[in-house]
């Protein structure tokens, strides 16, 4: 049973602290216009939880055929996953820049290789949970006991997605319930959309 309180700038729900950005701002990717540099731009590869390690082992196989040579030449180099100091458990990248697990399509669309898979009918498993989340970010305290939800979208590369979402109308968490029913469940998030028109009513 989830039970939700307000505090300042945030959303309580149980033992997740979930920003008021992610119900009042505006949010849809806009693919044509930042060609998927979420998968290109950032510190590392995609975080992985230790679920998701082994989630990895089983769909790699059926994965690499999507994958360029260049990118094949990696993971034996490399490895399916490597150890960041800062972000734990990564996908392995191309140079500090690509997801290796990246492919790109006749437009010039960076989209994940295992995504693809899974569209596909491949592997049951669609990406891991921090990309499929990403503008939202998940941290754990110190004490792992509590999870903060924060939106944190990149401000040069998110600008189109911004813009598109104010034009559309569309709140963040919106557009990304299928990521948070996957990582929260469905009584999270009709819990957080209920707190959403709280917030938008005023009441």
């Amino acid at each position: 049973m989830f039970v939700s309180t307000f505090a300042t700038d945030m959303i309580v729900i149980d033992n997740k602290l979930v920003s008021d950005e992610i119900v009042e701002e505006q949010f849809v990717c806009d693919l044509n216009k930042c060609k998927g540099g979420c998968c290109v731009d950032g510190d590392a590869g995609a975080p992985l939880s230790s679920e998701e390690l082994l989630h990895l082992n089983e769909v790699y196989d059926a994965v690499l055929p999507y994958l360029d040579e260049e990118n094949k030449k990696e993971l034996l180099k490399q490895g399916k996953y490597v150890y960041d100091n800062e972000f734990g458990w990564v996908t392995p990248t191309i140079e500090s820049k690509v997801c290796v697990y990246g492919i790109t399509d006749e437009k010039g669309i960076v989209k994940c290789g295992i995504e693809q898979a899974y569209n596909d009918g491949k592997v049951n498993w669609k990406k891991p949970i921090s990309c499929h989340l990403f503008p939202i970010r998940v941290k754990l305290s110190k004490n792992k006991k509590t999870e903060y939800v924060n939106y944190e979208p990149r401000e040069d590369l998110c600008s189109a997605a911004c813009n598109l979402g104010k034009k559309l109308k569309v709140p963040v968490y919106v557009f990304l319930k299928e990521a948070l029913v996957r990582k929260y469940g469905t009584e999270f998030y009709e819990t957080l959309d209920a707190a959403a028109k709280h917030v938008k009513s005023g009441s």
